[in-house]
């Protein structure tokens, strides 16, 4: 089955590396590519508008100009509680440290690495998500 992943950076690099650990799994991906917080809404309304869902996965850096990814996520937790939300894994330099510990306690987050994305920790998500399905 097909997993609909958004990627949430406006590191480029980021961008390109996620996409590319990605690309380089045994996993079938459609992966959109958003370059803020608020590119990341618009893409979930048009999932929406397009599938009538949300995307299977979210990888989310936090430090971002504009909306920040603590700003997407309060949007998209009150923005689409009518659906069915997907797994938020935080991709980030985790430069403030709180933020690694406000992460690890914050209920919509599924999960949370340093960057860039490792093919391990790749794999802990595909199977995490594959239990998910099958429950």
């Amino acid at each position: 089955m097909k997993l609909t992943t958004f990627i949430i950076d406006d590191d480029l690099v980021s961008q390109f590396a996620t996409r590319y650990c990605i690309q380089q799994s045994h996993g079938d991906f459609d992966i959109v590519t958003c370059s803020s917080g608020e590119e990341g809404i618009q893409a979930c309304f048009s999932a929406i508008e397009m599938h009538n869902k949300l995307p299977d996965i979210i990888f989310l850096d936090l430090v971002m100009d504009g909306m920040n990814g603590w700003d997407f996520l309060k949007n998209l937790e009150n923005l689409f509680k009518d659906h069915k939300l997907p797994s938020i894994y935080v991709l980030s330099a985790f430069t403030n440290s709180s933020d690694r510990s406000i992460a690890k306690e914050h209920e919509l987050i599924a999960g949370y690495v340093d960057k860039p994305l490792s093919r391990s920790y790749l794999e802990k998500v595909l199977k995490e998500e594959e239990r998910n399905r099958n429950v």
